[in-house]
């Protein structure tokens, strides 16, 4: 009989995970793996798969795959949940520590039951207005490098939006060659938005974590505002911060949870 191999449920603001603790880097999981395990009807049903790692430096690493099973750099929401389960697991202390990614080194302020902090690092405004089509209506915004691509688009009215079952039509599709996650984004008074996402290889979601920060910065941009800023972000999973320093460093402040254990060595035959 296999041995089980167990996976934990998670989620940040609704943009879940199935998350494995290989430490010592054992598991070789392949894309249609991933994919089987976040298949929604027939697996556990996620928006991605990360695998803790530890590396020879000591660091913990995060190998973050797409629903699809593809390769993602990191995920904003997913760095949060994979820091709440080291430390709710006994495998690390609460407080400030670091997790390596494919997009660089981030630090994390993590206490024992409140919203966690993650420094994104910087965002960068691309300097290229971008538009993105979804449902035959063509939207305006800003090409954001969050360390992973965004199209960040505005919309008068997020409700009038439709369906983001298709994966909207971004241009110049020339500046995202590896596909890019797209944000349509409703400003409300007070610093506040409402957005909605399309993520690549996933879909639409109920958060993403580089995207707020995305948002954020082309909000700021749309405004016409000096950073620093904070913006108030309302995904339909429930409610972020973000905060963009003088420099266009990013730190995003929300919730992660544990939700359940599942053995998932039958998907890894």
């Amino acid at each position: 009989m296999q041995n089980p191999v167990i996976a934990t449920y998670g989620h940040g603001t609704h943009n879940d995970f199935v998350v494995l603790f290989d430490p010592d880097n054992q598991l070789d999981i392949s894309a249609p793996q991933v994919a089987a395990m976040c298949n929604r009807s027939s697996g556990i049903g996620a928006d991605g798969m990360i695998r803790i790692i530890k590396g020879d430096d000591g660091k913990w690493f995060m190998d973050y795959r797409n629903a699809d099973g593809s390769i993602a750099e990191m995920c904003g929401n997913g760095i949060r949940v994979m820091a709440r389960y080291l430390v709710a697991k006994g495998h690390q202390r609460e407080g400030i520590f670091a997790i390596d990614t494919r997009a660089g080194i981030k630090h994390l302020r993590v206490p024992a039951d409140d919203d966690i902090s993650v420094n994104m690092g910087k965002v960068y405004d691309e300097n290229e207005e971008v538009s993105a089509t979804a449902n035959g209506r063509t939207y305006q915004g800003f090409n954001i490098n969050v360390g992973n691509p965004h199209a960040a688009v505005f919309i008068e009215d997020l409700s009038t939006l439709g369906s983001l079952e298709t994966a909207p039509l971004v241009s110049p599709s020339s500046s995202y060659p590896e596909g890019v996650n797209v944000e349509f984004i409703e400003i409300l008074p007070n610093h506040e938005v409402k957005m909605r996402v399309h993520e690549r290889g996933s879909g639409e979601t109920q958060s993403c974590g580089t995207g707020t920060c995305a948002v954020a910065l082309a909000a700021t941009l749309k405004s016409g505002e000096p950073l620093p800023s904070r913006w108030v972000i309302y995904p339909p999973g429930g409610r972020l911060v973000v905060d963009i320093d003088g420099h266009s460093n990013a730190t995003l402040t929300g919730p992660a949870v544990m939700v359940s254990d599942h053995d998932v060595s039958a998907f890894l035959v």
